[in-house]
């Protein structure tokens, strides 16, 4: 009887695959907090005007320069689980506002760092995220209170937006040119619905090109087409365009099933070419019937199509990514055509100059003063490739920075100064509060107290000093008093014209919070093995030997 009853206890009971490793309790938080912190790490000295920037190869050798937290996090190839999840948020983070990448993945890391100190503590992480939940909407709601309240259309203001959001880029010097130029752009494409504007960024385009430096950037009031005009004969420039687009191709369809002509006589081949040209013809006086002296086609366009066109004198290009067409759409009120049995006057656009610049070793069209400028263009250029790729990036910031207050016109000033003033108001509200959560509440404090330091830090100051004078400035209750980081001091930012959207740290906190708390909830992490002997595809066992080898365990 005995017997029986240890039976069981002397059989190994086998719940997980062979070679799954486990990592439970403490052991596993402090590997996920230990890999989110250092992925922090990495971005938090790319944070700020005086942040660094980082140089990233990757397997092919391609060299990317950037400080913006959500390229250098995409091109580094992260390995770790907990880590992966700081690389989505700062994904999310630059898909939602554009603006705040760096941030939102420091403060993440700076939370995880407070979280573990309570955790070592023996408070129960459950607890730590249930008060950095609360802090987060206290510190939002604080936030909210002191944001001004702008026009969403003054140009002056939208530009210290732009400049504030390229103060901290490689584009620095040039920022003044550049922010006017994000500003029209956003406000040419900004659509106004009862009281609130909206934007649509794709309407804007930005195009790269080395060459030149970054104040040769040009904003065009249309579309850049990276195409050259097809033909040699055809003019080079057209003033009071008449644009068709086309999506079809100017040339004889073969047949669908293979199919042979069988000529018995010269005079046939002859008769069968000629037909093809009056075919080719047909379509060409199709379009100069409507009007048009500008052909944008999507497709191809036969080479004796195109001799017809440049004898018609209409300047042609083709093979025009099917995301321009859209613009060229909006921008010229063209209609696009799928058969050209359809095309009449009415279907065509009208741009006030269509011409074809050189544009360092390339040619390309520009479609310039559009009737309805619903789409325009910003061409950046710069020294060399890597510089024009970062400016292309700053670029895209600012205009996210920009479009965010358009449509949400509420802005704080920068510069770690908000940040200064809502963990001062957590502190307050943290002592109002009883037990541990009051702990989770203050280290949330700490936590939003990291930004402002790390801008200080990156600038050279040291870091106590300045933590003891913004406490002892935002004590003032203004959220004016942040790190001028160019003059390396704590100063009144607002006279300094440096303001953020409050969109962009109301994303910042969230996605923060919400990482932090993602990562402490874990308490277990359960990994399979990476099995060694796959089948070979193909092979004769598919998935159903792999199943049964479990049981002769």
């Amino acid at each position: 009887m005995n017997n029986m009853s240890m039976a069981p206890g002397q059989v190994p009971i086998v719940v997980l695959k062979e070679g799954t490793s486990e990592t439970k309790g403490n052991q596993a938080q402090r590997n996920n907090i230990t890999a989110a912190k250092t992925i922090a790490e990495i971005v938090r000295t790319s944070l700020g005007p005086r942040g660094m920037d980082k140089m990233l190869v990757d397997t092919l050798g391609d060299v990317t320069i950037t400080n913006d937290g959500a390229t250098i996090l995409k091109e580094i190839d992260v390995q770790h689980p907990a880590a992966k999840m700081m690389v989505e948020i700062s994904k999310s983070v630059d898909n939602e506002v554009g603006d705040g990448t760096t941030s939102t993945v420091v403060l993440a890391g700076s939370l995880l760092e407070r979280a573990e100190e309570l955790i070592t503590k023996n408070v129960h992480p459950t607890v730590v995220v249930d008060g950095f939940k609360k802090a987060a909407q206290k510190a939002i709601d604080t936030l909210k209170d002191i944001a001004m309240k702008v026009d969403p259309v003054d140009k002056a203001f939208l530009s210290k937006i732009a400049r504030t959001s390229m103060a901290s880029k490689m584009v620095a010097a040039d920022s003044k040119e550049l922010a006017d130029m994000v500003v029209s752009a956003v406000l040419a494409v900004a659509e106004k619905s009862g009281d609130q504007y909206k934007v649509d960024v794709d309407n804007i385009k930005v195009e790269k090109k080395a060459g030149g430096g970054i104040h040769d950037t040009k904003f065009i009031h249309g579309i850049v087409l990276d195409k050259e005009v097809v033909h040699g004969g055809m003019p080079k420039r057209i003033e009071n365009a008449k644009i068709a687009l086309v999506n079809a191709a100017l040339e004889i369809e073969k047949t669908e099933m293979s199919a042979e002509i069988r000529i018995s006589d010269p005079h046939q081949m002859q008769q069968f070419i000629d037909e093809e040209n009056r075919m080719l013809k047909a379509m060409v006086d199709k379009i100069a019937a409507a009007g048009a002296n500008v052909l944008l086609c999507q497709k191809g366009i036969d080479d004796i199509a195109q001799h017809y066109l440049a004898k018609a004198g209409i300047l042609a290009v083709r093979r025009i990514k099917e995301s321009d067409m859209y613009k060229l759409s909006r921008a010229t009120g063209a209609r696009v055509i799928n058969n050209l049995d359809e095309l009449t006057a009415n279907d065509l656009g009208y741009a006030k100059l269509v011409e074809e610049r050189k544009v360092e070793t390339d040619k390309w069209v520009f479609v310039e003063e559009c009737k309805n400028p619903k789409s325009v263009s910003i061409l950046v250029r710069g020294g060399s490739q890597r510089v024009v790729d970062e400016a292309e990036r700053s670029v895209h910031d600012a205009i996210m920075a920009v479009k965010d207050v358009v449509e949400y016109p509420y802005v704080l000033v920068g510069g770690g100064a908000p940040e200064a003033l809502a963990s001062l108001k957590l502190r307050e509200w943290a002592a109002t509060l009883s037990g541990r959560e009051q702990l989770a509440a203050e280290k949330f404090a700490d936590g939003i107290e990291t930004i402002p330091l790390a801008l200080a830090e990156n600038a050279g100051m040291d870091p106590l000093d300045t933590q003891a004078q913004l406490r002892s400035k935002s004590s003032t209750g203004k959220a004016r008093y942040g790190i001028d980081v160019l003059n390396g001091k704590v100063a009144d930012l607002a006279a300094k014209d440096i303001y953020e959207p409050l969109a962009v740290k109301e994303q910042v906190i969230n996605a923060a919070t919400e990482a932090a708390c993602m990562i402490l909830r874990i308490d277990e992490v359960i990994a399979a093995s990476k099995s060694k002997d796959m089948p070979k595809p193909g092979g004769g066992h598919g998935g159903g030997s792999m199943g049964g080898s479990d049981m002769d365990m």
